[in-house]
């Protein structure tokens, strides 16, 4: 299965993301399971969230992934939709 995580950076927190994005991405590459991921960009081309495809069995997977994330735990997120999710294309 794979889910998706739609994460949305609370306004003025680029700081706390420029901060803990090293850790975020040995998350990435500990885990083993991610399959693509980015950030989204705001209209001044700063990173204002994050896009990020699980490859898991089950829903608790891709939220204790999300929960362990370095920047769930810095509290950069003003939200975060986990939603399974089917390629179709690429």
């Amino acid at each position: 299965m794979r889910f998706a995580l739609v994460c949305l950076d609370k306004p003025n927190a680029l700081q706390t993301r420029v901060e803990n994005r090293a850790a975020h991405l040995a998350h990435i590459e500990a885990s083993g399971v991610v399959e693509q991921a980015g950030p989204f960009i705001d209209a001044a081309g700063q990173m204002c969230g994050s896009l990020v495809i699980l490859g898991v069995q089950t829903r608790a997977e891709a939220e204790a992934w999300a929960e362990a994330d370095p920047y769930a735990k810095a509290g950069l997120f003003q939200s975060v939709m986990i939603q399974e999710w089917k390629r179709v294309i690429g």
